[in-house]
C-alpha cells in the first residue's frame, strides 16, 4: 500500500488517435456525434507538382481552326546536345542528375520532341559547355538563317 501515498496524484490518459486514426470515416462521425468543432480542407493542387510546365496557350491552340503547333527544339540543337554530353563523358542520367532535371527530358531535347525553355537550355549550355546553345534555338524558332557549325559546336569538330 506504498503506492497509495496522499502526497503523490496518479494521473492516467489514454494515447489520442494517430492522424490515420482522425481522418478516419468512423472518427469523423463519432466527433461530430460528441459535438466537436470539425475543420476540412481539400488539397487543391496535389499530385501536380510539375517543373517547366508548357507556358504557351494551349486553349488558343485548341479554338484555332487551322492546323497550329508548338515549334519543337530542332534535331540540330539535339545532336549538339549529344555531342557535348559524350565529348563530356556523360550519359543521359548523369546530365539530368547534374542539372537537377529528369532523364527523360534530357531525351527530350536530343530527339527534338522537346519545346524550348530558356532554364534547361542554360543548365545543360552550363553543364556540357556548349555555350551558344540558347542562340541556335532561338535561331531556329524565329527561323533565321541558322550558322551550325559556327555558333553550335565550338571546336567539337
Amino acid at each position: 500500500m506504498a503506492e497509495s501515498d496522499w502526497d503523490t496524484v496518479t494521473v492516467l490518459r489514454k494515447k489520442g488517435p494517430t492522424a490515420a486514426q482522425a481522418k478516419s470515416k468512423q472518427a469523423i462521425t463519432a466527433a461530430q456525434r460528441r459535438g466537436e468543432d470539425l475543420d476540412t480542407t481539400k488539397k487543391w493542387s496535389a499530385g501536380q507538382n510539375k517543373q517547366h510546365l508548357v507556358t504557351k496557350n494551349t486553349a488558343k491552340l485548341d479554338r484555332e481552326t487551322e492546323e497550329l503547333q508548338h515549334l519543337r527544339v530542332s534535331l540540330e540543337v539535339g545532336k549538339v546536345i549529344q555531342q557535348g554530353r559524350q565529348n563530356s563523358g556523360l550519359t543521359q542520367k548523369d546530365l539530368a542528375t547534374k542539372i537537377n532535371e529528369k532523364p527523360q527530358v534530357i531525351a527530350d531535347y536530343e530527339c527534338g520532341k522537346a519545346i524550348p525553355n530558356n532554364q534547361v537550355m542554360g543548365k545543360i549550355e552550363r553543364a556540357i559547355g556548349e555555350w551558344n546553345l540558347g542562340q541556335t534555338v532561338t535561331d531556329i524558332v524565329n527561323n533565321q538563317p541558322l550558322c551550325f557549325m559556327m555558333t553550335c559546336l565550338k571546336g567539337l569538330i
